[in-house]
């Protein structure tokens, strides 16, 4: 018969051989600096593209504890998933902070200009073909707007005495008694 501090070296033993795991990440996922890469995350060469385009934060005090690299991944799953914001992955940061980003970017033109200078580089780089192409030979309208009202059809008839007045009235009207 084993004594009571032989089983609680055992089971010590067992727990500290299970905490040593490391956890199994999906194939489709990577290790990297110590943080998983998603499929459709950024790569470095790809940050490295990006960043000089981004706002600079001169914010002082406490640095953030999630990177701006993981907080836009975040905002790309979010758009490439169309899941609502709440169901952004833990991996990218709470959703809170990275819809915060998302808004804050998208209100003051950070987006437009991002998306202004990669357009820029790449034509530059003769990456991108301009080629517009406008077909009109079929406009097809909305089953509604085949015609306008016919003149006659809806004319209102007027009371015999009446004269011919809008029978709206104004504040002022009203307080007039007319």
């Amino acid at each position: 018969m084993e004594s009571g501090s032989t089983t609680l070296r055992r089971r010590l033993k067992r727990q500290s051989r299970r905490s040593c795991l490391r956890p199994v990440w999906p194939k489709s996922i990577s290790l990297c600096d110590d943080r998983p890469v998603a499929r459709g995350d950024l790569t470095d060469t790809q940050w490295e593209r990006l960043a000089p385009l981004l706002p600079g934060g001169t914010k002082l005090g406490r640095p953030p504890i999630w990177t701006r690299q993981q907080l836009i991944d975040g905002i790309r799953f979010r758009t490439r998933t169309g899941v609502p914001w709440r169901d952004v992955p833990e991996r990218y940061g709470p959703w809170g902070r990275v819809y915060d980003l998302f808004r804050r970017w998208q209100r003051d033109g950070t987006w437009q200009n991002i998306l202004a200078e990669v357009q820029v580089r790449a034509d530059a780089k003769e990456l991108i073909t301009w080629d517009i192409n406008v077909d009109s030979t079929v406009c097809r309208a909305h089953q509604h707007a085949a015609g306008a009202r016919k003149r006659g059809i809806c004319k209102r008839s007027h009371p015999a005495g009446s004269a011919r007045r809008s029978r709206t009235t104004t504040a002022l009207d009203a307080r007039a008694g007319v």
